[in-house]
C-alpha cells in the first residue's frame, strides 16, 4: 500500500499546497483534511487551534501517512512544535518555506505579511524572517480576517470581494514593500484581486511552491519518494458541507482529482 502525504488545513486553503505538491510530486498520494465546519481558525485562541489540530492529526494518523503537512498558517504558528513532538513521522509547516521564498524575492528588504488574526498575533513570520535574513528585513504585517470567509464561500472574484480586499490592503500601499507574503493558504484563491490592488511593483509570495520543495527534500533524504508510474488515488475529507468542498476542490484542482475527491464528513469532530 502506498503511504500518503497527509495535508491538513482549517478549510479549503490547504488545497493551494496540494495543487503544488501534485505538480512537483505527481506520483505522491495525498490525504487531505479540511476542517470546514470550524473555519476560520484565525479568531480562535491558540489553545483551541492546538486542540483542533491534534484531533485532525489523530484522525489522519490511522491511515499511516509518511508525512504530515500543516497547510494552515495559524495552526503552523501555534501547533507545529506540539504535533512534531506527538508523531513519529516528519511534520512540515508553511511559515518557514514562505519566509524563505520572500527573502529570495525582495530587493528592498521590506516584506509585507497578510494573514489571519491568529497568525499575525503570533509574530511567527516576523520571527522566521528575522532569523533567516542575513541583511535585516523590515516586516509590515496586517491581519485580513475577512478573506477566509470569502474563499470558503467560493467567492473569489466578485465586486464585493474586490471591495473587501481593496479596503483591507489600502494601508499597505506606499510602504516600500516589494514582496507580500500571503500568510494564509486561503489567500492564493484571491491572488488576482490582491495583485490588482497592490500593483505590479509588489510580488505576491505563496508558501505552496517552497513547501512542496521542502516535502521533496525530506522524502528524498529519507528514501520515501513514491516510485512507479501508477497514478495515485487521492482522498479528500472535510468536517463540514461536502458539496461546497467538492465544488471548490474541483474548481481549484481541476482534472487532477478526476478520480476523487472522496469527501467524508467526520461526525466526531465537534464545532
Amino acid at each position: 500500500m502506498q503511504q500518503a502525504i497527509a495535508v491538513l488545513d482549517s478549510g479549503v486553503g490547504g488545497l493551494t499546497v496540494v495543487k503544488e505538491v501534485m505538480r512537483q510530486l505527481p506520483r505522491e498520494k495525498i490525504l487531505y483534511f479540511g476542517d470546514t465546519a470550524r473555519t476560520p481558525y484565525g479568531p480562535r485562541s491558540a489553545e483551541q487551534v492546538v486542540a483542533f489540530t491534534r484531533e485532525i492529526v489523530d484522525y489522519l494518523i490511522q491511515f499511516e501517512p509518511k508525512m504530515i503537512v500543516i497547510a494552515c498558517n495559524t495552526a503552523t504558528a501555534v501547533a507545529l512544535d506540539d504535533i512534531t513532538a506527538r508523531v513519529s513521522v516528519p511534520v512540515v509547516g508553511v511559515i518557514g518555506p514562505g519566509a524563505r521564498a520572500a527573502l529570495g524575492r525582495t530587493r528592498t528588504n521590506v516584506v509585507g505579511v497578510i494573514g489571519t488574526e491568529g497568525t499575525i498575533r503570533s509574530g511567527a513570520y516576523e520571527a522566521a524572517l528575522n532569523l533567516l535574513s542575513e541583511d535585516g528585513v523590515k516586516v509590515i504585517s496586517k491581519a485580513c480576517p475577512g478573506f477566509v470567509p470569502l474563499v470558503e464561500d467560493g467567492n473569489f472574484r466578485s465586486a464585493h470581494t474586490h471591495e473587501i480586499v481593496e479596503e483591507a490592503l489600502a494601508p499597505l500601499r506606499g510602504t516600500g514593500m516589494d514582496s507580500l507574503i500571503l500568510g494564509c493558504t486561503h489567500y492564493p484563491f484571491l491572488a488576482d484581486t490582491i495583485a490588482e490592488t497592490m500593483g505590479p511593483g509588489v510580488a505576491l509570495i505563496s508558501s505552496a511552491d517552497e513547501t512542496a520543495r521542502e516535502i521533496r527534500t525530506i522524502l528524498e533524504r529519507t528514501g520515501q519518494l513514491a516510485a512507479g508510474d501508477a497514478e495515485p488515488l487521492h482522498q479528500f475529507f472535510c468536517s463540514g458541507d461536502p458539496a461546497k468542498f467538492r465544488e471548490i476542490a474541483q474548481t481549484w484542482l481541476g482534472a487532477q482529482i478526476r478520480l476523487t475527491p472522496v469527501v467524508w464528513q467526520v461526525p466526531h469532530i465537534g464545532a
